[in-house]
């Protein structure tokens, strides 16, 4: 049995991206015209560059890698997927002693509000950015999100 690839392995894995593909029917629909960039997993990287106090989306994230590519769209799919696997490669990093990982609680949903999906769900990413002096105050019954976000973004 093949043994199972860690975090930090899926991260390096470029999967033959990345790639910009034309928006045709239901994408063309739902996104317009143009064209769509999918990223290589590293490109999520740019998690990496939101230095402490400052704060970004995924949205964010999909503008930066559409700008790169030229492209008029970043997939959102993708970006999300990846960005989740840099979030597990950061802690599976931090679990082995190193000190420099990828912040990515930094890395918010739209509208700032936290991402159950990344380790530890969203009590882990809420300790982190508490612990880095932002507050998380409820949005809605199930979601939080960090108080005034806006004004921290970096763009």
């Amino acid at each position: 049995m093949p043994k199972k690839k860690t975090w930090n392995e899926k991260l390096r894995d470029s999967k033959d991206l990345p790639k910009v593909v034309e928006l045709t029917g239901k994408q063309a629909a739902k996104w317009g015209e143009g064209t769509m960039a999918i990223p290589a997993p590293m490109e999520v990287e740019l998690m990496r560059k939101v230095r402490k106090g400052k704060l970004t989306t995924i949205n964010l994230l999909r503008k930066q890698i559409a700008a790169k590519h030229g492209a008029t769209v970043g997939c959102p799919i993708t970006t999300g997927i990846f960005a989740w696997i840099a979030a597990h490669a950061a802690e599976e990093a931090r679990a082995e002693g190193k000190k420099r990982v990828t912040p990515w609680q930094r890395t918010l949903k739209e509208g700032g509000v936290l991402n159950p999906k990344y380790p530890g769900g969203v009590e882990r990413q809420m300790e982190l950015l508490e612990a880095e002096g932002h507050v998380i105050v409820p949005k809605g019954k199930k979601n939080f999100k960090v108080l005034d976000f806006e004004k921290k973004l970096a763009v």
